[in-house]
């Protein structure tokens, strides 16, 4: 299973929201890319950038600060927050990122994931399935819609999407461990699905990793010393 740490990243800065909310902000760092070298040093292969700027805006933003830690680290990048277009898509794979993550486009326009998939590869395109009580949010975490997340997967396989990171929203950042029961359910829809949102302990790794996760983002318990991503590579 893969140990992804991540790296949300608002003016330039590594911060952690709690529930997707940005009045609920927590500065860890001024400098991201010492935060990212230290992921590495502990023998770390990912990591997963959010750009919480462009995830607001819709447009690229950090993007001096991306390429820095690309460019400075061994890590393989994998980055979301405000990619609605092929272009910005595009943008960023071209700086070196190694996968781009999908959000709020791929449910209100599946063909733009399609056509990315068809010009680079499933491998490049990952679809984030954000959902609060099973269903599909969008937005930035501020718009439900009535799309269950198990019916959103299997459209997406249809497309070609082999890798999802499903995030249950009521337990991002906050620190009360994993909705093991939706995890499986999406598992179960076949597709492969990376778990965010709530790990807490290598407890919570160890029972995605035995129900067939093939990934586990780790946020806010790395910076509060919860977990101890050495002893996390280790598993």
């Amino acid at each position: 299973m893969k140990i992804i740490p991540a790296i949300d990243l608002i003016d330039g800065k590594c911060v952690r929201l709690v529930n997707g909310d940005y009045d609920k902000k927590t500065e860890y760092s001024a400098n991201p890319l010492d935060i990212a070298k230290d992921f590495q040093s502990k023998n770390s292969r990912y990591l997963h950038l959010v750009d919480l700027d462009g995830a607001l805006s819709g447009r690229v933003s950090n993007e001096v600060l991306v390429k820095k830690i690309i460019e400075n680290t061994e890590l393989e990048v994998e980055l979301g927050g405000g990619i609605r277009n092929f272009k910005t898509a595009k943008k960023w794979l071209d700086i070196g990122v190694k996968r781009v993550i999908l959000g709020s486009i791929a449910v209100k326009n599946i063909e733009i994931v399609k056509e990315l998939i068809d010009f680079y590869g499933s491998q490049k395109i990952i679809v984030g399935v954000d959902a609060l009580n099973g269903l599909v949010a969008i937005n930035g975490w501020r718009e439900i819609t009535g799309i269950k997340a198990s019916s959103f997967s299997y459209d997406l396989q249809k497309i070609g999407v082999k890798e999802i990171i499903y995030t249950d929203i009521s337990k991002d950042g906050a620190l009360e461990g994993i909705n093991l029961k939706e995890m499986q359910e999406m598992i179960s829809t076949g597709v492969d699905v990376v778990a965010s949102g709530g790990v807490t302990s290598i407890d919570d790794l160890i029972k995605l990793k035995e129900i067939g996760c093939v990934g586990a983002i780790i946020g806010k318990a790395l910076y509060t010393g919860h977990i101890d991503l050495l002893k996390a590579n280790s598993l």
